[in-house]
């Protein structure tokens, strides 16, 4: 069961202002500021709509920014379950994050400080191999997952996964599987990233990969599925969801916001950037019979959707294989809160969970002229739908590598949507 969920992204500072914007459409897509352009024309971002490092104590601001983002969203969630330090079951309580690349902020940070003083004067020369003596652990991709356990005392198995944009998603499944199968009673599941810097720009540029900025409104530069696509907005969150079993969640009273129930991930094994079909249908699969439900149950997909050409036409066409003609409806929240990287899939899956909660759908933003190439599934285009009857949702995380992962989340049977 989902018992709590924090979100601090692009959209907004918690999990009903991320959520008010992604239906409304509001993007959170802007200019990169020149000093993080690296050098570069045109850059675009979607940070994280307020500083992390507000919302710790003062003690947490020397850590890198991802796991700053890491560490809000998970005391969110911990308090909207109703958790706090120290569990009497702690050691049955876990930690599982995931981070497409740790301490990106640092390590910019480190390599600026470096080679600027290397360049520099004779004294600046002898300071420059001169770091601060917690520099690789402020880097590492667990330190998100290992300042949560020790924050709050969980000693529970735990893991951090990278899996480039399936990071997250990968870690929601083995939270549950971990519980299912008896290894836990509770664990907290991360996201984390934050990568808008000029090293990550200058990477991420050279893979063509990146949304040209629309001249006229540069908020709308981000359009899966449509016609005039050009690539995604790198942008920064942290996600984190509470995941119990149904007999602790009972046995404490707690609140079910909804019931995480299928958990699909599979390898394309075909290319390192260019994704399969065959893969991700085979993950959309799994994750249905994980959960014990036909095609037909699912209402509503929050689709990878990156807005790049191949990834839209390989998810759309995988899409259409499961689903058939009468699918559910699909859209795309990165035409808003660009992509998160590691922290996308938690932070997907907590949207679909609250269209789940509300019954409400968010669109695919700036959709205005959709690629009939990605036709014959129900895109949502430019405005939330209403759907009252849904019962259970699916959000679809796929990586560079080939790495496909897919989650199922049903409405539980005494959730409300307050």
């Amino acid at each position: 069961m989902v018992t709590g969920m924090g979100l601090v992204s692009p959209l907004g500072a918690d999990v009903a202002q991320s959520f008010a914007a992604a239906l409304a459409g509001r993007s959170a897509v802007r200019a990169m500021p020149p000093r993080l352009a690296a050098g570069l024309a045109g850059m675009l971002a979607a940070p994280a709509a307020v500083e992390p490092a507000t919302l710790l104590d003062e003690a947490d601001a020397g850590l890198d920014r991802a796991t700053q983002l890491a560490l809000a969203a998970a005391a969110q969630a911990l308090a909207e379950a109703g958790i706090g330090p120290a569990p009497d079951d702690a050691e049955r309580f876990g930690v599982f994050s995931g981070i497409g690349f740790g301490g990106a902020c640092t390590l910019d940070a480190m390599y600026a400080r470096y080679f600027g003083l290397l360049l520099g004067d004779e004294a600046e020369r002898r300071r420059a191999t001169v770091m601060h003596p917690l520099t690789v652990p402020r880097l590492m991709a667990n330190a998100a997952q290992a300042l949560v356990s020790m924050r709050y005392g969980l000693r529970g198995m735990g893991n951090t996964y990278c899996v480039a944009c399936a990071s997250s998603a990968v870690a929601a499944g083995e939270a549950l599987r971990a519980i299912r199968e008896g290894y836990l009673d509770a664990a907290v599941v991360l996201g984390s990233e934050a990568m808008l810097t000029p090293g990550a720009m200058v990477a991420w540029n050279a893979l063509r990969v990146l949304a040209r900025a629309d001249a006229a409104d540069p908020a709308a530069s981000c359009r899966p599925f449509e016609r005039r696509r050009s690539g995604f907005v790198l942008g920064e969150a942290g996600a984190a969801l509470v995941l119990e079993s149904e007999t602790r969640a009972a046995a404490r009273g707690a609140r079910e916001l909804a019931e995480l129930a299928g958990y699909g991930a599979s390898s394309d094994a075909q290319h390192l950037t260019a994704p399969g079909v065959p893969g991700q249908v085979a993950a959309m699969r799994q994750a249905l019979g994980h959960a014990g439900l036909a095609a037909a149950d699912i209402g509503y997909v929050n689709a990878h959707g990156t807005a790049t050409e191949l990834g839209d036409l390989t998810e759309t066409q995988a899409l259409a294989e499961v689903f058939g003609a009468q699918g559910p409806a699909i859209s795309s929240t990165k035409a808003v809160h660009g992509h998160l990287i590691g922290a996308g899939g938690a932070a997907e899956l907590i949207l679909a969970i609250q269209a789940l909660r509300t019954g409400r759908l968010p669109p695919t933003a700036h959709l205005e002229q959709p690629d009939p190439r990605c036709g014959g599934v129900d895109l949502i285009a430019l405005a939330a739908r209403e759907a009252p009857g849904l019962r259970a949702v699916m959000s679809n995380s796929f990586a560079f590598g080939g790495s496909n992962a897919s989650l199922i989340a049903c409405r539980a049977a005494a959730a409300d949507p307050s």
